[in-house]
């Protein structure tokens, strides 16, 4: 029954995931050459915690990042003071720069502890400087952290909910400078990148944009690229960038695939799997050890000494296994010969190699 119930979520996973190809606008398929996201990192302080920030002799980075502030802010400490605090930690900071980003705008940014903080909780992250992969700096972070995470401790005893060494703030970085976006300044001349590559959606994208502008302005330069002769003028280009993004277009059903994640046990089938005639035996081997204690007694007027002596029971038991016809031509009939064969997800998922191997599984198998 175990395998069932899982194979019936399968099944509706399964299904969702790999409807009926349907016409969907070229804004959920591609996306146009050099849009796109930069990521940015950058090291910093947050200060204000409850006491729960690291312990400064084991992260000396933190004291020495409080001490260059200290200085580059006319405040000298004296060397050799040990600064132990507790309400500070040394964090990184992460954010994502979206495209035609311009400064003066807010975006999010992800704080992370990086020492022995128990919790940022109550935090506020001094201004620090994020950086993209040129070393230059981009933006600049501050504020006060929200953490989701909760926890208390008390009596030696402590309890805690989610995690509390990282948080984010919502808009606590302001952009300094934009990152130059290239649409076709040398002559109007575009490309479209489809995020699945795919020939023949590939065809079908090119034969749907030049149906909608009346001729050719579309040309596959593979199964992922195609070229577009847009406009010079930037208004006109823009323009002509969000017809393109409206245009409906079929893409090609996805091919057979099983993926399994070996570490949650999950397997899902797409709707294309199919399976060829093959006999499966299925049976599984148990080791049982079953240990009990008893007691030896000495003679009374003996020199012996009460002994516990254990004494254990080995038995080994197979669960017979019958051969099993399995066959499928759609995704049902898959489902219900792999249900046929009684095994656990984790059995499925050797099975299911097994199918792959002797060429009756028609289908890419995945395994994450």
């Amino acid at each position: 029954m175990q395998l069932f119930f899982s194979t019936r979520i399968l099944l509706i996973v399964a299904l969702l995931l790999s409807a009926a190809a349907r016409a969907e606008p070229l804004r959920e398929l591609a996306d146009f050459a050099g849009v796109r996201d930069n990521q940015l990192v950058g090291y910093g302080l947050v200060v204000g915690l409850d006491g729960s920030g690291d312990q400064t002799m084991q992260t000396p980075f933190t004291t020495q990042s409080l001490s260059n502030m200290f200085s580059q802010l006319g405040i000298t400490i004296p060397e050799g003071t040990n600064m132990q605090l507790r309400n500070i930690a040394g964090v990184m900071v992460t954010a994502d720069l979206p495209p035609f980003s311009r400064p003066g705008q807010r975006i999010d940014v992800v704080v992370s502890s990086i020492g022995n903080a128990r919790s940022l909780r109550g935090g506020t992250l001094l201004m620090t400087p994020l950086k993209g992969a040129n070393g230059r700096t981009y933006a600049l972070a501050q504020g006060n952290l929200l953490v989701g995470g909760a926890g208390a401790e008390a009596g030696g005893s402590s309890v805690q909910i989610n995690q509390q060494a990282g948080g984010r703030i919502s808009g606590g970085a302001v952009v300094e400078q934009g990152v130059p976006v290239d649409l076709g300044m040398g002559g109007g001349t575009l490309e479209l990148q489809l995020r699945e590559a795919d020939f023949g959606t590939a065809q079908r994208a090119v034969q749907a944009i030049n149906a909608e502008f009346g001729h050719a302005v579309a040309a596959a330069l593979d199964a992922r690229s195609i070229q577009l002769q847009g406009p010079a003028n930037a208004n006109a280009r823009v323009n002509f960038m969000a017809r393109v993004e409206r245009v409906e277009v079929t893409p090609m059903e996805a091919p057979a695939k099983v993926v399994i994640n070996a570490r949650t046990g999950s397997v899902v089938l797409n709707r294309r799997v199919t399976l060829k005639p093959a006999a499966v035996a299925h049976g599984s081997l148990s080791v049982v050890i079953d240990t009990q204690f008893g007691v030896s007694q000495p003679g009374a007027f003996s020199d012996g000494r009460t002994a516990v002596v254990p004494d254990s029971d080995i038995s080994i038991q197979a669960q017979q296994g019958s051969l099993q016809f399995v066959e499928g031509a759609d995704l049902m009939e898959v489902v219900d010969a792999l249900n046929a064969l009684g095994a656990t997800p984790q059995d499925l998922m050797s099975i299911l190699e097994a199918l792959k191997a002797s060429g009756s599984l028609r289908a890419e198998l995945e395994i994450l």
